[in-house]
């Protein structure tokens, strides 16, 4: 309705707007025509114009009319069209929504069962934990009852039944473990000989750990007490110069007739205990002397330095090392290591090298050259920083020394890993050297200790009669009673005893454990 109302009052402006147009073109035209027209046609044109103006007006009213009513119908169709579709989507929503009501009403129901169904089933595991418990108390009071029983009868606690049974275990398992062990080692020693080679440089390697002790005293005799006063000189003046020019110190103290030359450098102590020992034989002492004296030494030292190193490896047999090497190796002469010569352990070591390499079929005397060079390094590391190994193998790099040599000086000590069997060899020589009995000094009492040591733990283990520490404390012979101790476990004891050894106790090279086993059975036939 509201459409129809706005239509009628459009066609209502068009008819009166037609009007007011024929209106002002019958005035136009009856302007413009003017007086010279006879008023007849004038009457007669204006009325057929009124005429023909009504007509297009009625015409014009009746398309208005017609395209208003047109207007109207198509959007009152329009409009009816929009609410239907606006009634169809209201429609599939409350479908949609009924759908989902009852899903959510369908899952709220399931939900429902759900729990139900779980809490009954809470309630059966809840009566069955109850009715567990309670057979479980039960089943303990029966144990207990059988228990008691059982201990009744065997005479045996809980826990002494358990220990047996574990004693057992062990004493089975320590047996089946013993007899495996020697299985193993029975066929090492079947394919020994097929991988000597390896097995040889490899096994003499079994410890290298450096204990260094060095003499850092000289002592020197006089003749009579008055020459300390010569040797002090006026104000201190000569004992000045002495520790000035040769680089030491000079302890003269309430000791009758000595005078001790303490300094880390063997070199300098050897110059200044000739210097000094000149200056007493000569008897004038004064700074122009001790320097004199000092100089003179000190270029017969480094002459005889020389010479030492070129002898030991004319005795080797070495030529083409650089006379700069051997001065430095003639050093060693006058170092020591835990009372050990330092030149004549060199020397040993490069020997025992040389032997072995000729063994495996090896460069005899590039084995020699590393077994000699291999503690170099101690002829400069009181003079220079850094430990003996790596100056050691800066002073081959230095002076052109092959790569074997360099290796063996760098591994002797394990500081780098052996790349070469030369290297091994030189590791295990050194080993040698050191360890065998007198190499070096050691006190009667640490001896005496350790080899007490060694026999007691021994004798600390079960089925041991008798136990002897043998060859300076390097092996140990232990006798079991056979009756207790069975072959597999005499092997296991072995293993015990050098753990034990290896763990508390310290000691220089290697123990060698012993255990010996063995059953006579003896008849007399009558």
């Amino acid at each position: 309705m509201f459409y129809l109302e706005i239509s009628d009052a459009v066609l209502g402006l068009s008819l009166a707007g037609a009007l007011v147009v024929g209106l002002v073109l019958a005035l136009v035209a009856f302007l413009a025509f003017g007086p010279k027209l006879a008023k007849k046609s004038a009457s007669k044109e204006a009325k057929q114009i009124l005429r023909d103006a009504e007509t297009k007006a009625e015409r014009i009213k009746k398309n208005a009319e017609l395209d208003a009513k047109q207007a109207a119908f198509e959007k009152k169709q329009e409009t009816q069209n929009e609410i239907r579709e606006m009634k169809s989507e209201i429609i599939a929503q409350q479908n949609n929504l009924s759908m989902r009501e009852k899903t959510i009403d369908q899952r709220d129901r399931a939900l429902l069962d759900r729990e139900k169904a779980l809490e009954q089933k809470n309630e059966v595991l809840g009566q069955k934990i109850e009715a567990n418990q309670k057979k479980g108390e039960e089943l303990d009071k029966k144990i207990e009852e059988i228990i008691a029983e059982l201990e009744k009868v065997s005479g045996m606690s809980t826990k002494e039944a358990h220990d047996e049974i574990m004693a057992r275990v062990e004493s089975r398992m320590a047996s089946e473990i013993a007899a495996y062990i020697k299985n193993a080692e029975d066929e090492a020693h079947d394919t020994a000989e097929a991988k000597a080679k390896n097995l040889l440089s490899m096994a003499c390697d079994k410890y290298a750990q450096e204990v260094t002790t060095e003499r850092t005293v000289a002592v020197i005799a006089l003749p009579t007490d008055e020459l300390k006063g010569r040797i002090i000189g006026r104000e201190g003046r000569n004992i000045r110069v002495l520790e000035q020019t040769l680089g030491v110190d000079l302890v003269i103290d309430d000791t009758p007739e000595v005078i001790t030359v303490s300094c880390f450098n063997p070199i300098r102590r050897e110059i200044a205990r000739r210097t000094l020992e000149a200056l007493v034989k000569d008897g004038r002492i004064q700074p122009g002397r001790i320097e004199e004296v000092a100089a003179k030494m000190k270029k017969e030292v480094e002459t005889e330095t020389q010479k030492a190193g070129e002898e030991a490896a004319n005795k080797l047999g070495l030529p083409r090392i650089r006379r700069e090497l051997l001065a430095q190796l003639g050093k060693l002469k006058y170092r020591t290591s835990y009372g050990q010569n330092v030149l004549m352990h060199s020397i040993e070591v490069a020997h025992l090298t040389g032997i072995m390499a000729a063994e495996l079929g090896l460069d005899q005397n590039l084995a020699k050259r590393a077994g000699l060079l291999h503690d170099i390094g101690k002829a400069v590391d009181f003079e220079i920083e850094g430990s003996h190994v790596a100056l050691g193998a800066d002073l081959a790099r230095k002076y052109g020394e092959p790569d074997v040599v360099v290796n063996a000086i760098e591994s002797h000590h394990g500081d780098v890993e052996a790349k070469y069997v030369i290297s091994y060899l030189v590791k295990a020589a050194d080993t040698l050297s050191a360890a065998r009995p007198g190499a070096r000094s050691e006190t009667m009492e640490n001896y005496v200790k350790r080899i007490a040591q060694l026999e007691e733990i021994a004798n600390g283990f079960e089925g041991v009669q008798q136990a002897y520490a043998v060859q300076a404390g390097r092996e140990i012979r232990v006798m079991v009673i056979p009756e207790k101790v069975s072959d597999s476990e005499a092997v296991k004891m072995a293993m015990e005893m050098k753990d034990k050894i290896e763990s508390t106790m310290a000691y220089p090279g290697q123990i060698k454990v012993n255990v010996i086993r063995e059953y006579r059975a003896v008849e007399t036939a009558k």
